[in-house]
């Protein structure tokens, strides 16, 4: 086999090992690969966001539990994206659902987007900004009437917007 050939193969296996890692490590978001009304390059959203803000957002990674203010947010008013700024939940349906991180039952209309997560070696619902593709949490099945859902949500995600 010709040098520039075993180099291609070389090249092309260790791709797949990266990707094969991030799918091990989270998998690449859903934004990856689909289109949104609000779109950035990676720079453009690495100036526009926060560390914590990029790495959850734009990297589907997840705050420390009891780490976002935003869990003990009680004002009226609505969590919009840190992203592009859509608002996704009201005050009137947040909980506490003592995971740490804020709970809500229901998004606000035409707000999220949701994809099949088979990260971690388990399936569970990934919720995204439906506008930005932003990743914010997941959604369970174990959550208050009248939905019986508990959208956990990454605080660092989102910016709490007061009622006025």
């Amino acid at each position: 086999m010709n040098k520039p050939r075993r180099n291609l193969l070389k090249f092309a296996g260790l791709a797949g090992g990266i990707e094969a890692i991030q799918h091990l490590l989270g998998g690449l978001p859903a934004y990856a690969t689909q289109a949104y009304e609000v779109t950035h390059s990676d720079a453009e959203w690495r100036a526009l966001l926060n560390s914590a803000q990029y790495k959850v957002l734009r990297k589907a990674g997840t705050e420390y539990p009891f780490s976002s203010p935003l869990n003990y947010e009680k004002r009226a008013g609505e969590f919009v994206c840190a992203g592009c700024a859509l608002p996704l939940f009201s005050s009137e349906t947040k909980f506490d659902s003592g995971t740490g991180w804020p709970s809500f039952w229901r998004p606000l209309e035409n707000a999220i987007e949701t994809h099949s997560d088979s990260t971690f070696g388990m399936t569970r619902v990934e919720v995204l900004c439906r506008r930005c593709g932003g990743h914010l949490g997941h959604v369970f099945k174990d959550g208050p009437p009248p939905t019986g859902l508990r959208y956990c949500m990454n605080g660092v995600a989102m910016v709490f917007k007061p009622k006025s």
